[in-house]
């Protein structure tokens, strides 16, 4: 069984995902407080965090920063107003997908399960890869998914590293948003243009000082860096 977190101070949610999961071969457990969930992660085998945003304590975006420090576990954000800037700070922050209250249990089960296959084929396909990608200082080993930039590992999520996989496997390739958002995940026509640029930027950021992403005006993004 898939074994998923949830991060809700619903007690109703959690009891109803919960029982609608097992059908599913989804084992949910659940926690009402950001901090005790932060430590179960830590110390248990999940696969995918489920977290809300309006939280006691703190809200989900700290929980999801928290998070992200020392994992790229795949997370699906909750937001009960459903609003556009709660999910594009969301994904900002590292979350790889988002859920409006109130919501259909079999639109999220999906949601799960796409994440989850993708997360399968692309890792299953770069162990069999095995392939080590260097481009001046930085190093890519689809083995390891390690990803070095001279001595030191870059901690990357789930989907800046899986954007920049796609963009080294491919470099002078000129990527439309389009492409990218089909290649990674789907997201809401509304916010999918802001987000796939926030996500460049973000791992721009941490590919610093090199600058192998440029960006074709009027077309998309493209790799530049010198394989070596």
């Amino acid at each position: 069984m898939h074994r998923i977190l949830l991060i809700d101070d619903d007690t109703r949610l959690a009891t109803l995902l919960s029982e609608y999961f097992t059908q599913f071969g989804f084992e949910l457990e659940s926690t009402t407080l950001p901090g005790q969930g932060i430590a179960l992660l830590d110390n248990n085998n999940y696969e995918l965090v489920i977290l809300d945003i309006m939280l006691p304590e703190m809200d989900g975006f700290e929980v999801c920063k928290t998070i992200r420090k020392n994992s790229d576990i795949p997370i699906i954000m909750l937001t009960a107003r459903g609003e556009v800037m709660d999910r594009i700070v969301g994904l900002e922050l590292g979350a790889d997908d988002y859920m409006p209250k109130p919501f259909e249990p079999r639109e999220l089960v999906a949601r799960i399960q796409g994440i989850l296959k993708r997360a399968q084929v692309k890792y299953a396909a770069e162990i069999k890869q095995g392939a080590v990608l260097s481009f001046d200082a930085l190093r890519i080993d689809t083995g390891k998914r390690q990803v070095m930039l001279n001595d030191d590992e870059l901690p990357l999520s789930a989907m800046e590293y899986q954007l920049l996989l796609l963009f080294a496997s491919s470099p002078d390739k000129t990527f439309t948003r389009d492409e990218l958002l089909n290649q990674l995940k789907g997201i809401d026509a509304d916010v999918y243009t802001r987000s796939i640029d926030i996500l460049v930027s973000r791992l721009r950021q941490k590919l610093k000082p090199l600058n192998p992403i440029r960006t074709v005006r009027g077309q998309g993004y493209v790799f530049v860096g010198q394989a070596s």
